[in-house]
């Protein structure tokens, strides 16, 4: 008791000297500054230009640290290898490994028959681009592999396959950027024509143009002419590996690596191929011979690089978006980075490498990344013990896999669609979520299936960005009000606390204002200050105008008089008259030209005319030429959400200017980064009648402005206090 006693006083004194500290802390950020516009923030900052730096120069530098950080930089496993931890990553990176090569295995065989090539080359894609990716790879956990849309791309039906065994391989380097919805919908049209393009055997009748609904009308239509006996492979291998796939993920938690369902489905379909005589009883079709050891290295018949560019570029799209999204997913799980530009020169070369050893693309295995992860594994070590295993049974055990029935080969890339397919649902979760996406991915997924999956993805890719273009014309407009209390302001449609500042409105849109949406903003800004200012604008011109004809009338009125009044004196006392009359009529006849041109091109006068507007006679004020005035005198554009302006942007501008300006509003701006000023001084946007002056630190800098000097822009500053 006496311990928590003295305990009480301490805890006391210690929450008291914390709330004193808290106390200064909120002191010190309680301040009171000069209102800053532009001007002022330039020469209290001393603002000037960002150096430019000429990366040219740097990678022209030639020296022995620069060559090794080079090195490094390009060669990642000299990094990370020789701080590789034995201990704690070893044991699992090899039954990582190990049960990422059971499952390439056979899925390497059933894609290189779906690709027309003979089964080795599907084993041959399985060890020298994992291999290549072991070396100049930084993700530590994808699983280099061929994806399911990338065999559809090298069928013998494409332009980048063929029956034979030596078709080019073509690698791609471009930065690449696509959207997942683009990506994951169109790889779900590609699961579809997957499973028609199966059905459909052998491949190499397939034309070029035969899209998912001819491939489904080819399928019905030779379902007579199916065999049974490779109808029933099918069927029972299908049955026993989703089966074995339901245990799987049932007893995710229990067992220690998945049930290798692939392995023991191919290992159970050769032994009873070979013991019951599939192939002459009921006419299976088999593997055959898959000749041991490694081929050598085939360079690429350049003839055909001009027919197969626009199918590689489309395989260097599809591959890389699916192993950078991939490999950042597991990334940010795992806490480390994946570097975009070197991912990419690892899956160049991989493709590059690999097309000159019989290979067909690779990628990103979505289900061996998954396997590869989930049993331990850490790092691409486990790419590697894979790849080695792979070249085992290439040297040494492929001759076994003869008998091996090529529907059972059909069945598992069927079954492994499985996820592809069920990206169908994601329709219902993207309603909800984001409709913007779910668009994309109709039209992608309708593009793929109609224009097959190169063209699909073409026509995705500028249906997105035509979309961007479109959403940023309809940016959210809203009118801003001061939260109380506070030098925050907020929109008053959405914050029901905030209140437009008397006088004074505040506009902000939530995107960039460009050649595309600069007409809309204007028009947006018009309407929701609550005044037609082009209305107000001609009638005052109208009334001007009307003005002048009677001033001028009158003048010859007086003019007529002054003429009877001087007839009846000498010639020469006439002359005179005359004269001075003449001059006076010359002159107003000037003064009236004068008025009309200022009145007529807004962009060539803003210029000369700005602040005279502030200042015009009282005859041509709104009150005084008896039209409505608005109910605020100042105008402030938030233009916080500008990243560029362009010289649309900058016209803009400008007439927003010249029009309130018209209507007796003065404008000024507020919240410009450092980079749009600089494009507003090279685009010359600044002059005699809009300055820096009138561009503001931030909104309330220009709120306060405003309601203290409602009119001209004084040198003098202003104190504003900052909450």
């Amino acid at each position: 008791m006496g311990l928590a006693d003295a305990s009480g006083p301490r805890d006391t004194q210690a929450l008291l000297s914390a709330t004193q500290a808290m106390e200064l802390r909120r002191r010190d950020y309680h301040m009171e500054r000069p209102l800053l516009n532009q001007e002022h923030l330039e020469e209290l900052g001393r603002w000037g230009s960002a150096p430019r730096t000429h990366q040219w120069r740097t990678w022209l530098q030639c020296s022995r640290a620069q060559a090794y950080a080079l090195l490094l930089q390009h060669l990642p496993v000299l990094v990370w290898l020789p701080r590789y931890p034995v201990r704690d990553w070893l044991l699992g990176d090899l039954l990582s490994g190990l049960s990422v090569a059971i499952m390439q295995l056979p899925q390497g065989l059933a894609y290189a028959l779906l690709a027309g090539l003979p089964p080795v080359f599907g084993l041959y894609s399985s060890f020298y681009p994992v291999f290549i990716y072991f070396l100049f790879g930084t993700s530590r956990h994808i699983s280099v592999a061929t994806p399911g849309p990338l065999p559809l791309l090298t069928a013998p039906g494409h332009p980048t396959g063929g029956a034979g065994p030596d078709p080019l391989r073509l690698r791609g380097h471009l930065p690449v950027r696509t959207s997942c919805p683009r990506l994951y919908h169109s790889c779900s049209c590609a699961g579809l024509r997957l499973t028609a393009q199966v059905c459909v055997w052998p491949p190499s009748e397939q034309p070029l143009w035969a899209t998912v609904p001819h491939l489904l009308l080819e399928v019905c239509w030779k379902l007579p002419q199916s065999k049974v006996g490779t109808v029933v492979t099918a069927a029972v291998a299908g049955v026993v590996l989703v089966v074995v796939k339901l245990l799987n993920d049932k007893l995710q938690q229990q067992l220690p690596m998945p049930i290798p369902g692939e392995l023991l489905t191919l290992i159970g379909a050769t032994g009873i191929s070979y013991g019951m005589g599939l192939k002459h009883r009921f006419e299976v079709d088999v593997v055959g011979n898959i000749p041991a050891g490694l081929v050598p290295p085939v360079a690429p018949n350049t003839k055909l690089f001009s027919k197969l560019v626009g199918s590689a570029f489309t395989i260097a799209v599809v591959g890389f978006a699916i192993a950078i999204s991939l490999g950042k997913i597991f990334a940010l799980r795992h806490g480390y980075r994946v570097d975009s530009n070197q991912e990419l020169v690892a899956l160049g070369l991989s493709n590059l490498i690999g097309g000159i050893f019989q290979c067909f693309p690779v990628s990103c295995s979505m289900s061996r990344s998954l396997v590869q992860e989930s049993t331990g594994g850490n790092s691409q070590v486990a790419g590697a013990i894979s790849s080695l295993f792979i070249l085992l049974i290439i040297v040494k055990l492929g001759e076994l896999f003869h008998d091996l029935p090529k529907a059972v080969l059909a069945a598992i890339i069927i079954v492994n669609l499985k996820g592809m397919l069920r990206q169908l649902s994601d329709m219902r979760s993207l309603w909800k979520a984001n409709r913007a996406d779910l668009l994309i991915w109709l039209v992608t997924f309708t593009a793929t299936i109609l224009l097959n999956l190169d063209l699909g993805l073409v026509v995705a890719v500028i249906f997105s960005l035509l979309l961007v273009v479109v959403r940023t014309q309809m940016p959210h407009y809203s009118v801003l009000g001061q939260v109380p209390d506070t030098d925050i302001y907020r929109d008053v449609a959405e914050y029901s606390e905030a209140k437009e500042v008397p006088g004074v409105k505040v506009f902000r849109s939530s995107a960039t204002v460009y050649f595309a949406n600069a007409e809309f903003y204007s028009d947006a800004l018009k309407q929701r200050c609550g005044v037609d200012v082009d209305f107000l604008i001609s009638q005052k011109k109208k009334l001007l105008k009307k003005q002048e004809q009677l001033k001028l009338k009158q003048l010859q009125k007086e003019e007529k008089l002054q003429k009877q009044a001087a007839s009846s004196k000498g010639a020469s006392v006439s002359i005179n008259v005359n004269t001075s009359l003449e001059d006076m009529r010359s002159n107003n006849v000037e003064d009236c030209k004068m008025m009309q041109v200022s009145s007529g091109d807004k962009m060539e006068d803003a210029t000369a005319n700005g602040q005279e507007d502030s200042k015009a006679p009282d005859g041509s004020t709104l009150k005084a030429l008896g039209l409505p005035q608005p109910d605020f005198h100042s105008l402030i554009l938030d233009l916080g959400a500008l990243s560029f302006v362009d010289t649309v942007c900058l016209k803009s501008l400008k007439n927003i200017f010249h029009d309130f300006r018209e209507i007796e509003v003065e404008v000024y701006m507020a919240a410009c980064h450092s980079p749009v000023v600089s494009q507003l001084e090279a685009g010359h946007f600044f002059d005699a009648s809009i300055t820096k002056k009138h561009l503001f630190a931030s909104v309330h800098d220009a709120v306060t402005f405003a309601l203290q000097h409602p009119r001209p822009v004084p040198d003098s500053p202003v104190s504003v206090t900052r909450l």
